[in-house]
């Protein structure tokens, strides 16, 4: 039976537009390492069929999440085993992680993309959407009243996953240090850091406070650290910069670089030469590894070969945290991406911007421009706005 859900019931609902056309919106099944969510649950395809549009999905794209192809075919989805069909045939694709290389020469212009793209750390990527003239729209550039909505589940989860491998990589047979975060009865608990008090940071927080471990989170928003002050008990507040780092470091245990500039690359906040204040054995865990990373040292790595050690420091890197918990995070994208997409397929993409005009910030790519400053600016490219 198809369970609806959460999917859309708190979302403002749309009228179907009087002059309406029917889209056909494909989900291919991911295929970056060790990815398994999907970006369409069932509940979420059937919503739209019913609307009247066609959804296309790829033949096994929801079983790492949980969903198989039945519930796909009970929703009212045809189902195809082959890859490149469902980019030959979408008018819009629906993805969780940005086009590998061979799927980038799958896009066509006129295509509209709507995934997580992360540009601004990787210009290849960048310029090959450029070349294709696909239209990508980035959910984690799609800004609301200065928030990332589209982003915030996915982060969710990232801050909360942050302190369980930080915890789990301090074991001594895992190479770390070999302090348990919470502590014991007559032993201190173990000190945590992290960098940013957003949405993955506040996470972070709760999940170490949580445990019981001592917690400080540095951050430079005087308002965000009275409402981190006020909601975080008894976690403490630093103003961030790089004296209050270098006094930290020493006693670190596990440190969580939770830094984001929308749509830039991250900047660096801890060099090498910080990095040899911390001790041998500690953690740190960079979460802002999809826009190039907080720490200087950091460089991708994946659920197969998470960590690797640099200046006798366990670094974890895996640039797609929440593909390891991949039910919870399908539920959580679909449930903030499912109105847009919606609208997306309702309206197309003019009436859509018109009527949510957020949108415009997450286009990302168009025409063969780059259409978002933040992004041209990381890479040094030609910024032109978005024509819709």
């Amino acid at each position: 039976m198809i369970s609806i859900g959460n999917a859309c019931e708190n979302n403002e609902r749309l009228e179907t537009p009087a002059q309406f056309q029917a889209m056909l919106i494909g989900v291919p099944k991911e295929i970056k390492g060790q990815e398994h969510r999907v970006a369409l649950l069932p509940s979420a395809a059937y919503q739209l069929i019913k609307r009247g549009h066609q959804v296309v999905v790829e033949k096994n794209a929801g079983a790492g999440a949980g969903y198989p192809d039945a519930d796909y075919v009970q929703a009212g989805a045809t189902l195809l085993d082959d890859h490149a069909a469902i980019f030959a045939k979408a008018e819009m694709l629906v993805k969780v992680k940005e086009p590998q290389p061979g799927e980038v020469l799958l896009l066509r212009p006129g295509q509209i993309l709507f995934t997580y793209l992360h540009l601004a750390a990787d210009r290849t990527l960048t310029e090959g959407l450029m070349k294709s003239g696909v239209t990508g729209l980035a959910y984690e550039t799609i800004e609301v009243n200065r928030r990332l909505p589209l982003l915030e589940p996915m982060s969710e989860i990232a801050g909360r996953m942050s302190i369980l491998v930080g915890g789990f990589f301090l074991a001594k047979h895992n190479g770390g240090s070999g302090v348990l975060l919470g502590g014991v009865p007559g032993v201190l608990p173990g000190k945590v850091v992290v960098l940013g008090g957003g949405t993955s940071g506040i996470n972070a927080a709760r999940m170490a406070q949580g445990l019981g471990a001592d917690v400080t989170i540095l951050e430079v928003d005087l308002e965000r650290m009275r409402f981190l002050d006020i909601t975080l008990h008894t976690a403490h507040t630093l103003y961030s910069n790089e004296a209050h780092l270098l006094e930290l470091l020493p006693a670190v245990d596990l440190l969580v670089g939770a830094v984001l500039v929308p749509g830039a690359r991250a900047p660096k906040l801890i060099t090498r030469e910080m990095l040899r204040r911390m001790r041998p054995g500690s953690v740190v865990v960079d979460i802002a590894i999809d826009q190039g990373g907080c720490i200087e040292t950091s460089r991708p790595t994946s659920h197969d070969h998470p960590t690797f050690v640099e200046e006798g420091v366990i670094h974890y890197c895996v640039a797609n945290m929440p593909g390891a918990f991949a039910r919870t995070a399908t539920q959580a994208l679909t449930n903030v991406t499912y109105r847009y997409i919606e609208l997306l397929a309702d309206l197309g993409l003019t009436e859509a911007c018109q009527r949510q005009p957020a949108l415009l910030s997450g286009i990302n790519v168009m025409n063969g421009k780059l259409t978002h400053k933040a992004v041209a600016e990381a890479h040094g490219m030609a910024y032109s706005a978005p024509v819709v």
